[in-house]
């Protein structure tokens, strides 16, 4: 995620870092290129006819694709929102099974203190698994050596680290640590974290209609290449300007739609997993009592992942 000032006067000019403009670059440039070509045919060669060419069907079109942009954009920002308070519910319920451990299990720390560590595998694995990692190797360095043996025999690591947490809890059932009400409480928050990460898997794996995204693509290509031919006849030499401010202006739409479609990749603007895993981590060691604690992950130039 890009963290930034709001950019002020020229800096709107010439910001690039945070833009959408270095992925689209190629784009704009092949476009503008192509109007250089068509506005230098039309002003030196004078082909006949040209003066018939309306740029009135291109109005029509660019107002149509503009439409449809902001309909996937929309649909594109929903699953970015959606999982960013889905991993907002994980860092609460994750704090309150800390806040549980702390006062319910005060008399046993040794059980709480790997309850909370597995809640912190359990964070670190799911971020990997979202990002298409070894959810293994993210969650192994909280997994105490005892529990080593049965970490990662399941292909789902984040659902298994949680049926390790259940084990712990119903252990301190079957102790008479907690009695069924207060064990209860555990089960809730357990539940609660197998919803966020059914919600987050539910959104990795459902992405938006293939074939609705393939239109819009070939829709944006279409309009900016053959936007030039349109517009020479009665812009002349600033074909060019107006070709790659508006070909800026749709691709830079698609490519920003694209980015927010899959919130937890690594793309400039996606969801910063590593830094909220960072702040629950913090949580529960502090909970813990444990110190040094971690510092929180700051933005490197204003890119927090």
């Amino acid at each position: 995620m890009i963290i930034r000032p709001r950019p002020h006067g020229w800096q709107l000019l010439y910001i690039l870092r945070g833009s959408i403009v270095p992925a689209i670059a190629p784009k704009v440039a092949a476009i503008f290129v192509l109007a250089v070509a068509v506005a230098t045919f039309a002003e030196l060669a004078h082909p006949p006819g040209i003066e018939r060419v309306s740029v009135a069907p291109f109005t029509l079109l660019g107002l149509v694709l503009s439409i449809f942009l902001s309909f996937r954009n929309n649909a594109c920002f929903d699953r970015w929102w959606e999982g960013r308070k889905l991993w907002g519910q994980l860092i609460y319920e994750s704090r309150s099974l800390a806040r549980l451990c702390s006062t319910l299990l005060a008399g046993q720390p040794a059980r709480a203190d790997r309850i909370c560590r597995l809640a912190i595998a359990f964070a670190h694995a799911l971020a990997a698994r979202l990002r298409g990692q070894d959810a293994a190797l993210a969650g192994l360095p909280w997994v105490t050596e005892a529990d080593r043996e049965r970490y990662a025999q399941r292909q789902n690591v984040p659902d298994q680290l949680l049926a390790m947490i259940a084990v712990e809890t119903t252990a301190a059932l079957h102790a008479g640590e907690v009695d069924s009400i207060l064990y209860a409480q555990f089960e809730t928050r357990l539940h609660a974290l197998s919803s966020i990460q059914a919600g987050c898997e539910r959104i990795l794996l459902t992405p938006l209609p293939f074939a609705y995204t393939l239109l819009l693509h070939r829709c944006a290509w279409m309009f900016c290449v053959l936007l030039p031919f349109g517009l020479a006849s009665s812009l002349g030499w600033a074909t060019p300007v107006v070709s790659a401010v508006l070909a800026y202006a749709f691709f830079g739409l698609d490519q920003l739609g694209e980015e927010m479609e899959e919130p937890f990749g690594l793309e400039p603007n996606d969801l910063p997993l590593d830094a909220m895993v960072r702040t629950i981590e913090i949580d529960l060691l502090d909970s813990l009592g444990v110190r040094p604690l971690p510092e929180p992950l700051q933005p490197q130039r204003y890119l927090l992942q």
